[in-house]
Order: structure tokens, then sequence, then C-alpha cells
């Protein structure tokens, strides 16, 4: 019976363990997984997979674990353990025929809650981003290292669905009860990354701890803010904040002491970056060791405007930033930010939510997902809506969440907003445009100084959250969406509708029965 304890057993001697990043760079270029850029940094093609592959991905149903698993859910697919064990065993077995392995030992978390680690990789890369992405272990944390959970990744390994019960050459399949996971058949960096904060999902709701999809930073007097958002929202980018110490960019625990990150390093978006308005990426990427996934070369520099393939990452660890809580623990957050990409550009760019509507719109996770993320992905912007800001990593049925976070708020009561990244003026494309960089960080400044928690505001028509009437550093016009709207008053009402309907369509109708009907009256209504 494959295990986490034997997976790791099993290649613990062919694998060669904790290689030092100059020397995982120089073998990722000698053995053609990647090439130099003139700033020393790895850039790295994935080939035919450039997103993560959701439809790819497999729990094995136990029923230990398998009676928390949202199973109806559109994400949790299920694998029988026996066909799960046939197909782990082939691809241990493939592993063993590679010329080479390596391995890293690390940690997923901090503190009480962090679960010690091990990735078996193929590629050199992978193990060099394993490194710059999970929590390093120190000289005498090496030496006591048990792992509680492996992982296995083989790219090279190609499933045949006809024989492995998956869905394409791609497989990511975790385990939750017999604590592994593999994954096969793609080259993108995000499964590593991702795969462990779905194990986290899954077991930190156990110990009534919160986790969360979204970057969180402290300001000089340790207040801190967490910020949620999908791919393309400005997460990365707005927690990157030269007056505030960042403690994580993407996933968090939020428990009785407060938060921590999951992380040790950022995977950002890369695409049309900017020196200008985002330096601390900027300066993190161009540098020896850095990744740069996906992102073409042009005379050895990259180039951040090529779209050819939209999803473009840099990864780095944290302490490539000059600014970072090398604790990554901070204390319970004063502000919540959540951010969405409203195509529709009728959303204020900055609005309040009470304890009920927080609730809801972190249920409702509405953005507009931007190309490339995800495989199939080609509109500029589709509208869509993802529990608690990442459906696809969430094992319980997201009220499950949803309850921990109420009882987070209740406690604690934070400042809690929605900022529209989004279209402003008209919708994506046809007359909106996204709100200034400048603009959109004084209105998070705003909230993280508490001159919102006592601003004036008026609510919205439609959606019934507080629109504050004034801010610091931002003109008021830019506050009121309705204000210069391609097609006028009338085009902004029928807009507002729509949106209506839809949020109707995809939460209420959805979760009707399996949330608290005081969080679903909550939402946006018909005026």
């Amino acid at each position: 019976m494959i295990t986490g304890e034997t997976l790791y057993a099993a290649l613990k001697e062919r694998a060669r363990w904790n290689v030092p990043p100059e020397t995982l760079v120089e073998e990722a270029v000698t053995q053609g997984e990647g090439e130099l850029a003139s700033s020393g940094a790895l850039a790295v093609m994935t080939g035919k997979y450039t997103g993560r592959s959701p439809g790819d991905k497999f729990t094995v149903r136990h029923p230990q674990s398998g009676e928390h698993v949202d199973w109806n859910g559109e994400f949790n697919q299920s694998m029988e353990a026996e066909p799960a064990e046939r197909l782990a065993e082939r691809i241990l077995t493939h592993a063993k025929t590679l010329p080479r392995l390596y391995g890293f030992q690390g940690f997923i978390g901090r503190g009480p809650h962090r679960l010690s680690v091990a990735l078996i990789s193929e590629f050199a890369w992978h193990s060099l981003m394993g490194r710059h992405m999970y929590v390093r272990a120190d000289a005498d944390e090496l030496a006591q290292h048990k792992p509680d959970f492996t992982l296995l990744y083989t790219p090279s390994f190609d499933c045949i669905p006809e024989r492995d019960g998956t869905h394409s050459e791609a497989v990511i399949l975790a385990d939750l009860d017999r604590q592994y996971g593999v994954i096969a058949g793609t080259r993108y960096g995000g499964e590593e990354k991702k795969f462990f904060f779905y194990v986290l999902n899954y077991l930190l709701p156990l110990q009534n701890v919160l986790p969360m999809h979204c970057s969180a930073n402290k300001g000089t007097a340790g207040d801190v803010s967490v910020i949620f958002g999908l791919s393309g929202t400005g997460k990365t980018t707005l927690s990157a904040d030269p007056d505030r110490l960042l403690i994580g960019d993407d996933e968090h625990g939020w428990d009785e002491n407060g938060i921590f990150n999951f992380e040790g390093g950022c995977y950002a978006k890369l695409i049309r970056l900017s020196q200008e308005h985002e330096p601390l990426i900027w300066n993190a990427i161009h540098r020896p060791r850095a990744i740069l996934e996906n992102v073409p070369l042009q005379d050895g520099a990259p180039d951040f405007n090529d779209a050819t393939i939209e999803n473009t990452r840099g990864v780095y660890p944290l302490d490539a930033l000059d600014n970072v809580e090398a604790s990554g623990v901070g204390d319970h957050p004063s502000t919540i930010v959540f951010l969405t990409f409203d195509a529709t550009g009728t959303l204020p760019p900055v609005s309040i939510l009470d304890e009920n509507q927080a609730l809801y719109w972190f249920l409702a996770g509405y953005t507009a997902k931007v190309a490339g993320t995800e495989r199939g992905l080609t509109a500029p912007a589709v509208p869509t809506f993802s529990a608690c800001f990442g459906a696809p990593f969430l094992p319980w049925h997201p009220n499950k969440y949803v309850e921990l976070m109420r009882s987070y708020l209740r406690r604690h009561k934070p400042l809690v907003i929605l900022m529209n990244t989004g279209s402003l003026g008209g919708p994506y494309g046809e007359g909106g445009e996204r709100p200034p960089i400048p603009a959109t960080r004084a209105m998070l400044a705003g909230a993280q100084s508490g001159a919102l928690r006592n601003a004036a505001l008026e609510p919205h028509p439609f959606y019934r959250v507080g629109v504050p009437r004034k801010c610091p550093g931002v003109e008021a016009r830019l506050l009121n969406p309705k204000h210069g709207y391609a097609g006028g008053d009338a085009a902004y009402d029928r807009a507002c509708r729509d949106l209506v309907v839809a949020f109707r369509k995809n939460v209420n109708d959805v979760y009707a029965g399996t949330v608290a009907r005081d969080i679903l009256d909550a939402g946006p209504v018909e005026a």
C-alpha cells in the first residue's frame, strides 16, 4: 500500500536532497529545462499546460476524509482507492527509472499548524520552485525532518485515460488519508504550489482554523491587512507595499493567535509588469535564481508585454524582498479586503461591507477571470463566482469556511471593504478602464489607516454596499461608478440588474438550504 511514508522511503535513497539553488539552476539549464535571462533568473516554459488544470485533479475517496469532502461540488472529483493505488504505483515505478530525482524537505504553514513535507521531483526547476515557495528548514530541522506528507512530481509520465481513469495525460492526485500526492503529465509549477494549499484547506478546519486564499501585510503600528482576490485582481501587487511589511502574497491561516503564512515565497503574475508601479516585484524577479515561468525572452531580457501566454509568473523567496515580516505571522487583521475584477463596470471602486454582506461576498467570490490562469480560457475577462475566492482548492463545502469566517469576524471586528480593480466608466473593453493603480492604493490606504471606518456612506441601490463619499487622495468622481458610465444612467442600471440576476443564479440559488438565510439575504437586489 502506498502512503506518504512508503513513497518517501521508496525514493529517499534515489533522490539528491536539498540541492543548493545555484546547482539547481545550473542543472536546469544543462538539462534543457530552461535558459538564463540576462539578470541571472531562470526562464522556463511549461509547454501545453500553462495554467492549472482543475479538470485533471482527483481526491482519493476514503471513509475517513470522504465524510468531510464536498463531493457534490464542481471541483472535488473522486477516484476510488484501488485505481488510485494502481496509478500511484505506476508513477512510482516510472520515477525509479528516471536518471535523476531531486528531493526537497521543508514545511507548509507555521507554528502549531506547520505541516512537514517532502517534494520529490523529476525536474531541477520544480525543486527550486519548492525551495522558493515552501518554508525552508534550518540545519537542525533538516536533521530531524520526517515528512507528514510526500508529493511526487514526474512530468514525463503521461497517463492513459482508459487505463488510469484520468481525463487526459495529466493528473493531480491527492490522498488525504494516506498523506501523499502525485502530479504527472504537466510541467506547470502552479500545480505543486496549490497542491499543499488544498491539503491545508482540508486539515485546518478540523482544528477550527480558517485557511484563506489571500495576501497579508503589516503596518508600522503592527496593524494587519488581509487581501482576498483571484488571479488578475491585484492581490500580489497591492500586498507588495513599500510602506508595509509583507507577511505573504497568497495563502494564510487565521487561528486564535492571529494570521500565519503557509508559504516561504511568492508566485507573482507578471503580464504587463511595470517597474514604476510594481518596483518590489520587479526587483525580486530581476535577480539570479528567481524563476520566470512562461515569460518570453528578447535578447536575454524578459518581455512582460508579450501576451502570447497570458499567465506568466515569477517565483522568488520572500527574502528577495526588502520589507518582509520574516516570522510569517501577524496579529488579527484590522482590515479585510475583497478584490474583484468587475467586467460590468458597475461596482464601486471601494465600498464598506457589514458582517453579513462580508460573508455574502466572501461566499460569492465574484470576479471576472483573466485569461490564462486555467487551461481553456481565451477571452479577456470571463465573469465567474469562486466560493471563498478559491473554490478549486476547497475540499469542504464552502459553508464550512463561511462559518469559520463568521466566528472570526464577530470576535475581532475588522473593517471589511470590497474593491473593484476591474472596470470603471463602462463594461470592460467597451468604454470602461481599470482604475489607476495609485488611486487603488490610496483607497486601500484609506481603509488601512482607519479613515474609511467612520466615513459617510451612501448605500448602493442595487448592491446595498456602503459607498464612501470621500477617500483621502482619491478624486470624488472616481468613487461613484455611475459617473460618466458609457451609455448613460439607463445603461448603468441595466448592467446592474443583469449582474444582480447573475448573483441570484450563482449564489442564492446554489446555496439555498446550505448557507444561513441571513447571509444570503445580504446580497444584491433589484432596485
